[in-house]
């Protein structure tokens, strides 16, 4: 490692690197391809940031491309990428679909060193013209088992041959699939594989929890959560209605403290809804297996999945959003003792031990409590009362009085109104 390297890390407190960034480093830096397989969290954007860009020469152009699947996760990489690469002089652009395409444009004839993107967008650029990848010397596919799927692999190897047949290529995924099972073939390279999700330790405790609740009472447990002090948690939905009924819930009844990230949304508010998320502003954030991707919360302190997973990969990405870099977490897994008992057969092979969980009183409890909470009670409005009419029934029960009548809103009418001439006032005669 470069010396500018080695000091940085230093100032960070890196004592050591991971398994991840130790495998792959030589391999990277002497121009071999790679396929990295790690668990989520365990710093693979510095495992191939470090070697790769080492490799780089501020005068040599643009010398790295890194393919990431989201704008929110580019935007992530690419702040690593620049955190390092500015110590050396390199200069990295994003390119993602969404932001000013003529900014981008303009930005790319100051010919940066790195540029990490989004497939479309990359794709939107090389097809106009304006961005030519024959001078890279590596390019990067991350959260590889997403990108090289059935709908996207072709458009990835269409942006390999578009480099030179000399390119590095790092591949690098928290979990395995067919496709990369055989990506030499794909891709007509010797590609190494290393993977070391055995042998990771930068896993922190995570207890895997079951909490029995059925489907109409999930919304209602969210609000539960909130009770509890410095709660805080990622919350998982398979379909997007969903979601959006469930923030419509929270949002009747004021709750500030929950926000939405999908893939719907402006990228502005994907991007406040995140910050607020880190900053403990929000506390409750609702999203997609698609809008959370590859996201990086640090000290993320429960993962909720409101809808629980139907396959294993979902369950390895959404749980590894929480207990990274030896932080210890949590996730509760919400559904009726049929959707539970099958959840736990499905990730049983993989490793996890899911165990039961109450919620008692104001607190998770291994134990189950002797009376179960009633979901129900909370306080039950019309919706068609207003905040006054609430407000004058808490105060009448409190003082045992009936509640005055809401005053009628305008103009107040004098009491003799209707009387001709007794606006004005009477003269003694």
């Amino acid at each position: 490692m470069i010396e500018e390297f080695k000091q940085h890390a230093k100032e960070l407190g890196y004592n050591q690197p991971t398994a991840i960034q130790q495998a792959v480093y030589q391999p990277l830096k002497d121009g071999q391809s790679v396929l990295g397989l790690a668990p989520t969290g365990s710093g693979k954007t510095v495992a191939f940031a470090l070697p790769l860009l080492e490799n780089i020469q501020p005068e040599d152009g643009l010398s790295l491309l890194v393919i990431e699947p989201s704008a929110e996760l580019a935007m992530q990489t690419q702040k690593v990428l620049l955190e390092w690469g500015k110590l050396i002089g390199l200069s990295v652009q994003g390119i993602i679909g969404g932001a000013n395409i003529n900014r981008q444009v303009d930005k790319l004839k100051q010919h940066p060193n790195v540029i990490v993107g989004t497939t479309g967008r990359i794709v939107n650029l090389i097809d106009l013209g304006k961005l030519k990848l024959d001078s890279l010397k590596a390019i990067v596919i991350d959260e590889a088992d997403n990108l090289l799927s059935e709908d996207t692999l072709a458009s990835i190897r269409s942006l390999v041959d578009l480099a030179d047949d000399s390119v590095t290529l790092g591949f690098f995924s928290a979990t395995q699939n067919d496709l990369l099972a055989h990506v030499n073939r794909w891709f007509g390279q010797d590609i190494q594989t290393f993977d070391v999700s055995d042998i990771d330790d930068t896993r922190g405790e995570v207890k895997h929890t079951l909490l029995e609740v059925s489907n109409r009472k999930k919304a209602q447990m969210l609000l539960r959560f909130l009770h509890m002090k410095d709660f805080k948690a990622l919350v998982f939905f398979d379909q997007l209605d969903t979601l959006q009924k469930v923030a419509g819930f929270l949002s009747h009844r004021h709750i500030k403290e929950a926000a939405q990230l999908t893939s719907e949304q402006r990228q502005t508010a994907r991007q406040k809804a995140l910050r607020d998320f880190r900053d403990g502003k929000i506390r409750l954030l609702l999203t997609t297996d698609v809008a959370a991707r590859g996201m990086d919360i640090e000290k993320l302190p429960v993962v909720v999945n409101f809808d629980l997973p139907s396959d294993p990969k979902t369950y390895v990405h959404r749980v590894g959003r929480t207990g990274r870099m030896h932080q210890d977490g949590m996730v509760i897994n919400m559904g009726d003792d049929h959707d539970l008992r099958d959840l736990k057969k499905l990730v049983k092979p993989y490793g996890y031990e899911l165990s039961n969980i109450y919620f008692d009183g104001n607190q998770l409890s291994d134990t189950r409590p002797k009376q179960p909470v009633n979901l129900d009670d909370e306080p039950k409005t019309s919706k068609a009362a207003s905040s006054q009419d609430v407000k004058r029934s808490s105060e009448a029960k409190k003082t045992g009085r009936k509640p005055m009548p809401a005053k009628p809103h305008g103009k107040k009418k004098h009491k003799h109104s209707k009387r001709k001439g007794m606006h004005h006032k009477r003269t003694e005669g």
